[in-house]
């Protein structure tokens, strides 16, 4: 007879390892609250709400009627390719060639790459804290050791650089930026940049380069250690469509790295994901080749929202919030409330209908603080500080 009733999971240790990105539970929560009939303000998730620019969308459109509807190569179509090597030659300063670039179906798989190729039982990972919880989560993942760097409020969620020295060891295999910043908003100065390639010197270590908000930079101009003397060939620069072209649902991102890992990286595509989708990698070349108009007003426009809703927060008893320097999140110091993060963005969900997240959910060092997307309407962010506020008010803080 065989054996009846249910099997019984065994999953691999590394699972255990394995962590998560709030923004999609809080999502989940909000979305069942709503079916309950209560009315929710969304400020968790991390995409821009405005649509696709209409040239992008046709490009979509068109390609599929093309037939562009089959697999591709692993790396991406050489027309995709060829474009984001000129765009990052011309950004970056540097000269980059098509065999450098790996198309993949968003930002994380370059992320996970990056870890899986480099990073061995024991490697240690230098990563900011707060910050985007996938970093963490896939170092650990692979069994090397995270290294945080704490991101600190009084210097503009900048870190400091002679701590970020000290953490530096033999051990070290790869060293993660980002900026601008998830959770903080916090910009990089090139003079900041300078400053971290100063400190990582000739050492045999790659930097991956998370610039996915590169292009939502609100004064000045965004700066990568791609740039810098001698580190194009210890670079691994994610960028992609998803925040300045608001194409979050195509998953479409690439990375740029020397062509030796490259291959790697193609492999690695290969093993995973095949490709990218090909009519997505279509509408790629019209954004990157196309008008960009609407990526300057998007970028204008979260800016605005975040000035108004950084204002407002600061009028809100127990709120400090400093004014973020490019992406679309407010990250405010909520210590003077006397609650502790998850204590509080759950409490503003439940009671005011407010949808945020913790900001410990970006790490040990993000307690304290909450994240608010400002990719919201205007109306809907001052109805959220009204609501924010009377709950402040009723709760006696």
């Amino acid at each position: 007879m065989g054996r009846t009733g249910q099997i019984e999971l065994r999953l691999a240790e590394r699972m255990s390892r394995l962590g998560t990105e709030s923004a999609f539970q809080v999502l989940g929560r909000a979305r069942d609250l709503e079916c309950q009939g209560k009315s929710i303000i969304h400020l968790e998730i991390g995409e821009p709400d405005f649509a696709t620019p209409s040239n992008i969308v046709n490009a979509g459109v068109n390609a599929l009627n093309a037939g562009w509807t089959h697999y591709g190569p692993s790396a991406g179509y050489p027309e995709l390719r060829e474009a984001i090597a000129a765009e990052v030659s011309r950004t970056r300063g540097v000269s980059v060639s098509a065999d450098e670039v790996v198309v993949v179906p968003g930002g994380k798989p370059i992320i996970f790459y990056s870890i899986l190729a480099l990073v061995d039982d024991g490697d240690e990972v230098i990563y900011p804290n707060p910050g985007f919880p996938i970093y963490e989560s896939m170092i650990r993942y692979v069994g090397g050791r995270p290294v945080p760097i704490r991101l600190r409020e009084e210097k503009d969620f900048a870190f400091d650089v002679d701590e970020f020295s000290s953490l530096i060891t033999d051990r070290t295999r790869l060293i993660i930026l980002n900026s601008p910043q998830n959770p903080t908003g916090g910009v990089l100065s090139k003079a900041e940049i300078e400053q971290i390639a100063a400190a990582i010197g000739d050492r045999d270590i790659f930097v991956l380069s998370d610039e996915i908000y590169g292009r939502l930079v609100f004064e000045g101009e965004h700066h990568s250690i791609m740039s810098e003397p001698g580190f194009k060939e210890r670079t691994i620069l994610l960028d992609g469509f998803s925040k300045a072209y608001a194409m979050t649902g195509w998953r479409i991102g690439y990375g740029v790295m020397r062509a030796d890992l490259a291959a790697h990286f193609s492999r690695l595509m290969v093993n995973s994901n095949s490709c990218t989708a090909s009519f997505t990698q279509m509408a790629g070349v019209e954004a990157l080749r196309g008008d960009q108009t609407s990526v300057d007003r998007m970028r204008d426009e979260f800016h605005a929202r975040a000035k108004v809703f950084v204002e407002g927060l600061n009028q809100i008893r127990g709120f400090s919030c400093r004014m973020p320097k490019g992406a679309f999140y407010a990250f405010p110091n909520i210590t003077g409330t006397g609650l502790r993060s998850k204590e509080l963005s759950d409490a503003l969900l439940d009671e005011a209908g407010i949808a945020c997240l913790s900001g410990a959910s970006f790490g040990e060092f993000g307690e304290g603080y909450l994240r608010f997307s400002v990719a919201n309407s205007m109306e809907n962010l001052g109805n959220a500080l009204e609501r924010i506020a009377g709950w402040v008010k009723t709760k006696g803080i």
